[in-house]
């Protein structure tokens, strides 16, 4: 099975940049000889970093049979920074109903997918999404918030479990 994951975010907001630093830990997880025997073998697994969403993400996908991707989520209210959500496209659907961006030269995820499956595009069949709850992603800084970077090993953990890689 190919599988790949996606830190999504920019390392200079914030908050912004956990799915990337998730994204990291788990490749350092899979590097390490511990976590490596306890991999599924015969997984193939990408990881990778990305920024955009909407139709660039979606192409990033193309020829994968899973994807998990890892990125910050502010709700409108209720905000519980460091909140972990594990979610699937169908989620995303009913997060934003209108399956419209705010870019007029692009789309959402779940709408580029849509319109990659109708196109006959090798898609992933099995898209997990981690969505971290963050606390700032306003401001420039490298570091994410206190509650934020408490969440990196526990989410880190997640993925690794979604991969089948055991407890360490």
């Amino acid at each position: 099975m190919r599988t790949l994951i996606i830190g999504l975010g920019s390392p200079i907001i914030t908050d912004d940049g956990v799915g990337l630093e998730v994204a990291y830990e788990v490749e350092k997880a899979l590097r390490n000889p511990v976590s490596s025997r306890n991999r599924i073998s015969g997984d193939d697994i990408t990881i990778t970093e990305a920024s955009a969403g909407g139709v660039r993400l979606m192409e990033a996908m193309i020829g994968y049979d899973r994807v998990i991707l890892i990125d910050a989520f502010m709700q409108r209210k209720d905000n519980n920074p460091g909140t972990i959500h594990k979610m699937t496209l169908d989620d995303l659907r009913d997060i934003s109903p209108t399956q419209h961006s705010a870019c007029a030269h692009d789309t959402t995820l779940v709408t580029a997918l849509d319109a990659g499956q109708r196109m006959g595009l090798h898609l992933p069949k099995e898209i997990t999404i981690f969505a971290i709850e963050v606390e700032n992603i306003s401001e420039f800084g490298e570091e994410p918030t206190p509650a934020v970077a408490a969440a990196i090993p526990k989410a880190t953990a997640m993925v690794l479990r979604e991969l089948g890689v055991r407890d360490q």
